[in-house]
């Protein structure tokens, strides 16, 4: 049985999520026939690099496009032909994936020098994807390099990393650059909605926003944390997402902060007992409650900021944010995030994680 972040993977560019600039760019070069020999994809986790670097290798060895001009306007894989779908299934000889994590030396390098001079076995191009490029040492570096600089016409190189600021220069001026970015909350919302109902799976809309919140804009991590919940063969709910992924859900986080911005120590103290015995991870959760103090704070300060947090958040925490904006004592509050993060840095390597923060909340509240 194919994971659900494999079944779901993009095959058209009109799939791929949050990267509509990157995906018009794309499309005309494909119908203009203007690839770049070496492109460079860099930005966080499961933001569709990969799967942009597949589709690429679809696109160039289409039979499709090669023979359809008005299927080749429409600047897309046709999904059918045989490149297509052996890229798919991962049986293309002439499509050669490197994790560069693990293949990192010089002598990977020189073997793919060696790959690189041999024409490809039965399709137009042969395109190398090296993942995790920034991972190279020096010495593999200077030997990709050699290969940019004077390629062969039948080969392609896309670079994916993590950590752009990590390759040299000589590397990524060699090749066309594009940045992607993280997905919104909403974004990841939409696309599992979509999984649930096609997969007639049973998921709360509470949990599913907290795996998308857990997935901090990576929809791989989204769809695979999807895929282990549901494989409880039960209708899943909020709970049994905080039990799995030792997470609290964003309502938990906002009651606290509700009783700290009103004031109300007793009733802080006595919640915060609540959440340590239901074994939740007191560290997350002092995380998860500075960055919402910090967006109540910053909204009382900027009320502009209310569009960029719609894109984060659901309708129902966005209306929770800017009431409690509302209680912010700008003063009093940065005092409390300051005793927040020391607190949290304190608890990480703490074995009672639970008095740093019930300290900074009595210091706090008590004054």
């Amino acid at each position: 049985m194919l994971a659900i972040y494999r079944k779901y993977r993009p095959k058209t560019f009109e799939d791929l999520i949050g990267q509509e600039h990157i995906v018009e760019i794309l499309r005309n070069a494909a119908r203009q026939d203007k690839f770049a020999h070496a492109y460079l994809f860099y930005g966080s986790r499961g933001s569709g690099k990969t799967t942009t670097a597949r589709l690429i290798a679809k696109l160039v060895n289409c039979e499709k496009r090669q023979k359809d001009k008005a299927f080749k306007a429409k600047g897309e894989p046709c999904n059918t032909c045989r490149p297509c779908t052996e890229i798919d299934t991962g049986h293309a000889l002439d499509v050669i994936e490197i994790d560069a994590a693990s293949n990192r030396g010089i002598d990977e390098m020189r073997d793919l020098q060696e790959g690189v001079r041999l024409a490809p076995t039965s399709y137009p191009y042969k395109v190398f994807i090296i993942d995790e490029v920034h991972m190279l040492t020096r010495e593999a570096f200077n030997a990709l390099l050699k290969t940019l600089e004077e390629p062969p016409t039948h080969v392609m190189f896309i670079l994916a990393t993590t950590e752009f600021e990590k390759v040299p220069a000589t590397i990524s001026s060699r090749t066309q650059r594009f940045h992607f970015r993280k997905l919104s909350l909403q974004e990841i919302l939409k696309k599992l909605n979509a999984i649930v109902k096609s997969e007639k799976l049973k998921v709360s809309d509470d949990a599913l926003e907290l795996i998308a919140a857990l997935a901090e804009g990576s929809l791989r991590d989204a769809e695979s944390l999807l895929d282990q919940i549901t494989s409880l063969d039960q209708d899943v709910e909020l709970k049994d997402v905080e039990r799995i992924a030792g997470k609290i859900g964003s309502k938990k986080t906002a009651q606290l902060a509700g009783y700290l911005l009103d004031g109300l120590l007793n009733d802080a103290l006595a919640y915060l007992h609540e959440v340590d015995q239901g074994g939740y991870n007191l560290v997350q959760f002092t995380k998860d409650l500075i960055h919402y103090l910090r967006k109540a704070l910053t909204l009382k300060t900027n009320p502009d900021l209310e569009k960029l947090y719609a894109q984060e958040l659901t309708g129902d925490e966005l209306a929770g944010l800017v009431k409690h904006a509302k209680l912010v004592n700008e003063q009093k509050t940065i005092a409390l995030l300051k005793s927040l993060i020391r607190a949290y840095g304190e608890m990480r390597y703490s074995p009672f994680a639970i008095v740093p923060l019930e300290v900074a909340i009595i210091e706090n509240l008590k004054k």
